[in-house]
Parts: structure tokens; sequence; C-alpha cells
């Protein structure tokens, strides 16, 4: 029996790698990654502006406001990348109008005897919403300064107010609370470390029990039964199945790795705003937690996997055709799209037990259980109560779901869907 579920291991697995689905796929996936992560330079290639910086000429008739302007705009611009280009000019305004492009601005700061300071701000179009937001920062930051300067404010007093404030952060409360940057980092950083998790979950479903869909309408089914018993049959499909699934969740890695290879041309340099996330990342503790959690998250997905392709399996044997099968696998997309959700959201669920309660509950604990962890909800050993939980879920279903199974494998009734499922349930082989 071994030699047979072995052979109907290699036998699925074979099919679903040297088809031209999984090649097609693949290189599709590839592309899509390596544009995804280059799509700065795709876009420029095409005359896009997106790296293009944003030239700002000045024209000072007050004589001490540019360099206030310059050094505010250039502090302002230290944690980001530079898209604010800021020159002193010495044409007339009707020659600087006359001359500008596209992506440039012109700034004329002029005396006022009631503002101390009056500005315009030309451009020949629109200016990028992020763009004119940094400058009118910079031009208040300018007025606030000439003002005091014109009212002979001293050097040093005029130092001490134009500098940032230094802020000591004081949380009262002595519950346990998702920090800033934390939140910052779950609700960016988290969704994009999880999707991979997600679609992988997506596809096994499908894969798994579009297969043993198409073998039950194809009639192959009554073949294989009668050399192998269920049980046999829809544990070689669940682990050739899981097998593949991580294969190609290697792929997807290697996959991203090229295009950062790409992206960087080889060399180790990091994007000044992933940079900013990724301290973030580290300022909150996201990183630490994230690398000791690793090896449980590791096992949760594993059991996650065996778990949502057993249920797949079990329900597509009581299809008899592809519609079917989609009626029954909505309910898991759902499940799944709930703890996706839930994940991204926890921190707005702060100190709710039913939250904490869902990350015990099996198929959504995978998501879950790791995102309370990490925003402080839980411990560790909740942790371990969730994974637990889904080996002792994983046992009921291989233990009770192979009975439904072999009651429905070879059903090829026309009663109802919902109908035929009860009745495999109650059956007395179960």
């Amino acid at each position: 029996m071994s030699k047979k579920f072995w052979y109907l291991v290699k036998q699925s697995l074979g099919k679903k790698i040297k088809s031209k689905w999984f090649i097609g796929v693949n290189i599709m996936l590839l592309l899509v990654i390596i544009a995804l992560i280059n799509i700065n330079s795709i876009i420029s290639f095409f005359g896009g502006d997106f790296n293009e910086s944003t030239k700002v000429y000045v024209i000072d008739q007050t004589e001490i406001s540019y360099p206030i302007f310059k050094s505010s705009m250039d502090t302002m611009m230290k944690q980001e990348e530079e898209k604010i280009v800021i020159k002193e000019s010495k044409k007339e305004e009707k020659e600087l109008k006359k001359n500008l492009k596209d992506n440039e601005v012109a700034i004329i700061f002029e005396n006022s005897q009631d503002n101390y300071v009056q500005t315009k701000l030309i451009s020949k179009e629109k200016i990028n919403n992020t763009t004119y937001q940094y400058l009118m920062q910079g031009l208040n930051a300018t007025k606030t300064s000439v003002a005091l300067v014109k009212t002979n404010t001293s050097p040093e007093l005029l130092q001490k107010i134009s500098s940032p404030m230094e802020i000591e952060r004081i949380v009262l409360s002595e519950e346990k609370s998702v920090d800033e940057n934390m939140e910052m980092v779950m609700t960016t950083l988290f969704p994009t470390v999880i999707l991979p998790f997600f679609m992988l979950i997506i596809f096994l479903v499908q894969m798994i029990g579009g297969e043993i869909c198409e073998e039950k309408t194809t009639k192959s089914m009554e073949i294989i039964i009668s050399n192998v018993s269920p049980k046999v049959h829809l544990l070689s499909k669940v682990v050739a199945s899981n097998v593949f699934i991580l294969l190609q969740g290697l792929l997807l890695v290697i996959y991203s790795v090229i295009g950062i290879l790409i992206s960087t041309k080889g060399k180790l340099i990091i994007d000044p705003s992933i940079d900013t996330l990724l301290n973030a990342a580290a300022t909150s503790g996201f990183t630490d937690k994230l690398l000791t959690l690793l090896p449980a998250i590791l096992v949760m997905m594993i059991l996650s996997f065996l778990a949502y392709s057993l249920v797949a399996g079990i329900l597509a044997a009581m299809t008899t055709n592809m519609e079917d099968f989609n009626q029954l696998q909505t309910p898991i997309m759902l499940v799944l799209l709930a703890g996706y959700y839930l994940a991204i959201m926890a921190g707005m669920f702060e100190g709710s037990i039913f939250i904490r309660i869902l990350s015990y509950v099996p198929f959504l604990s995978c998501l879950v259980a790791p995102s309370l962890y990490i925003i402080g909800e839980t411990t560790m050993l909740d942790v371990f109560i969730s994974i637990i939980v889904l080996i002792i879920t994983i046992i009921i279903l291989a233990k009770y779901g192979l009975k439904v199974y072999k009651v429905g494998i070879l059903n090829y009734s026309n009663d109802k869907l919902w109908h035929r499922l009860g009745k495999a349930i109650k059956s007395k082989e179960v």
C-alpha cells in the first residue's frame, strides 16, 4: 500500500509541476513580481516622472527669507527621498515665469508691512499634493522665522524657537497598548508579510478540490478507488498539494530576491521609504517579536495548510461537478478572508476578549494569533494553545472526515449538494 500511496503522490505532484499552467503562471508571477519591485524604473523608462525631482527657484526680495526657507525644507526632506531641490534665482519674475517647466516651481518672497513677508507660489501645472504640502509647511515655518528676525529676536533665541521640539513619549494607561510605530507597521508591513500565506492557502484549496472534482467528473475516480482505499487517495492528494504549495512559496521568495537584485543592481541598497519603515519596525519591537515567533509561525503555516487541504478534499468528495465545488469553497474563502482582515485590524480590538478567543479558533488562528502576539495582546503560551487546538482539529478531521470522504467519493447522486453532505455526515459508516 505504501508503494501505491507514493505513486499517487508522485503522479499528482508531477501532473501539477509539469503542466503548462504551472509553467505559464510562474513565468507570469516572475515578471509581475520583478515589475512591481522595479515599478519606478519602468515608469521612468516610459517617460514617467516617478523619481523626477521638483525644482524650486526662489526670488528673495526680503534678503533673509531664502536661507531660512532652504534650511527648513532641508530639515523636512532629510528623512525622505530627494524630490524637492531648492535654488535661489537672480532672474526677474517675468523671465522666470516665461521659462518655467512642468516640474519647476517659482517662489517669490516679498516684504509686507502687515504680515512681515508674503509669498507668490507659481507653477506651470498643478503641483503634486505631497510636494505642495511640504512647500506649505516650509513657507509657514519661514514666515514665523522671518517675523522673529524682523522683530529683532536674538540669534540664540531664534535658534531655540526654530529647533525641533524634543518629545518624551509617556503613556499613562497601565494597560498594554499598541504604540504609534507598531500601529504603522501593522497597517503597512504586516499585511504584506502575511499576503503570500493568504494567497497560498487560496491556491491550495482550489487545487486539491479542483483535482478531486475533476477525477469524479471524468469517472476516473472509480478506477483509482478500485485499486487504493479512499483514505490513501485523500492523503496522497493532501501530501502532494502541500509539497506543491511549499515549492510555490519557495519560488515566490526566489522571484522576490531576483526582483530586488535587479532593482538594486546587485548592491544591497535599501530604498529610503522602505528603510524608514524597517527602522519603525525595529524601533517598535516588531522585528524582534517576529523573529521570536518565526518557528511557531512556520509550524502554524504547515498545520494550517494540512487543515485547509483536508477540509477542501473532504468537501470536494461530495461534488459531482465544478459548480458544486464552487459553492462549497465559498464558505472556506469567507473564513480565510475574515482571518486576514482580523489580523490586520487586530490593534482596533485592543483588550477585547472576543478577538483573543478568535486567535484559538482553527482556520483563523494561523493569521490572528501571530498578529495579537506581535502587538502584545497575547503571550507565547496563547500561541502554543492555538497550535494545540489546530493539531486536535486536524486529528478530528482525519478521523471523521475520512469516513465522510469514503461515503461521498463514489456518490454521484442528483440530490442537492448540501443534502448529500448532510447524508454523508449522518451515514452509519461515519
